[in-house]
């Protein structure tokens, strides 16, 4: 959501004293008059400085891909809007409600990979090592954790949103700035993400000022490739993966239902593939109900187009297929669009070796301490 301007001068009072907090909190944690623990393997945050949007999720997921190759990896969450409270391990019983829509989506994704939620993040970390020896991660990601700093990250990775970078937002309730821009002073690794395209020089050398790179620091930059769309309900249709492409020759209209922070992404590269394309928006992590629900069944139904389906994000999937409410008959007309990171040209390789010299050294250093 936008605030206009008006708006923003009424709110900066409350921003200002909102940043006297926070950089209150930040100077016990830095003088170590409130606790910060470190742990025995290698802990990875993905965080960032904004209020959500910035690709957390499919950025955690690519280390998972990455890593997972050598070593047992675990993902650690809060598990924000779950049901539950305390340390879950997920399981036979995972939901999204039992662990969040994100952590949910990944152990969906990832059936082999660790996945557990818990608000207080180093008893999480303690729990996890714990673990049998079979299940016990020799690497522990932290997903949305930039914040949580009772836990040290061995490696804090930042993500920010190439539309709207932190150094061009302000603090809440102003902006979406949980903390200032200058805290991204902690951060081993900076990521713009969401980028259209590859960056000419000059706004490549713009943008690595602006973001004031300590000489500890590097630069990324990420982009979304989106995958064949596939069915939020793989039992009610025999057509288990769906081509965008063919979908376009053959002139469908599509109904895009979101729930995340920022879909204005999702609905650019979706009305490239259609000029019949209707949108229900609804607020983050939304839990849909039943009248949501009879609201996307008659906004489908009001579509003409013969050729249509509905389409959704995949954090918005593992909520939607929670739901007792969603009519048969609608069922095999849902998708979800998933997405996956690519690096800018050049940079993927010296991000990987960045990622694989970290936890290597860790570990020898370890066995050598």
């Amino acid at each position: 959501m936008t605030i206009n301007s008006n708006i923003k001068k009424i709110l900066s009072p409350l921003s200002w004293l909102y940043g006297i907090s926070v950089e209150l909190r930040n100077k016990l944690f830095d003088r170590r008059l409130l606790p910060v623990e470190t742990f025995a393997v290698p802990v990875l945050s993905v965080g960032n400085l904004a209020a959500g949007g910035t690709g957390k999720t499919p950025h955690t997921e690519y280390l998972v891909r990455l890593l997972s190759k050598r070593y047992k990896v675990a993902v650690l969450s809060r598990g924000y809007r779950r049901k539950t409270r305390g340390f879950v391990l997920a399981g036979a019983d995972a939901s999204a409600q039992v662990l969040g829509d994100e952590p949910f989506q990944m152990y969906r994704k990832f059936p082999d990979l660790t996945v557990a939620v818990d608000e207080n993040r180093r008893r999480g970390i303690r729990n996890l090592l714990n673990l049998p020896e079979a299940v016990r991660p020799e690497v522990v990601l932290l997903d949305d954790a930039y914040q949580h700093r009772y836990v040290q990250p061995s490696l804090s990775i930042l993500l920010t949103d190439s539309r709207r970078p932190f150094y061009e937002d302000r603090l809440l309730p102003a902006g979406r700035l949980r903390e200032p821009a200058k805290n991204s002073a902690r951060a081993d690794i900076i990521i713009c993400t969401k980028c259209a395209g590859a960056l000419p020089p000059d706004d490549y050398r713009t943008i690595q000022t602006r973001l004031s790179l300590g000489t500890h620091q590097q630069l990324y930059f990420t982009s979304y490739q989106y995958k064949s769309l596939l069915p939020v309900f793989p039992e009610s249709t025999s057509v288990k993966k769906e081509s965008i492409e063919r979908l376009k020759k053959e002139a469908y209209s599509f109904l895009l239902v979101t729930g995340i922070a920022h879909p204005e992404a999702l609905r650019e590269q979706l009305n490239g593939y259609t000029s019949g394309l209707q949108t229900l928006t609804y607020p983050d992590h939304y839990p849909f109900k039943a009248k949501d629900i009879a609201a996307i069944t008659g906004a489908f139904a009001g579509i003409k187009n013969r050729n249509k389906r509905i389409i959704t994000s995949e954090k918005d999937a593992v909520r939607l297929m929670d739901s007792a409410l969603f009519p048969e008959e609608i069922k095999p007309f849902l998708y979800y669009w998933p997405v996956e990171v690519v690096f800018g040209e050049k940079q993927e390789a010296l991000f990987i070796q960045k990622i694989e010299d970290h936890v290597r050294n860790f570990k020898r250093n370890r066995i050598l301490a």
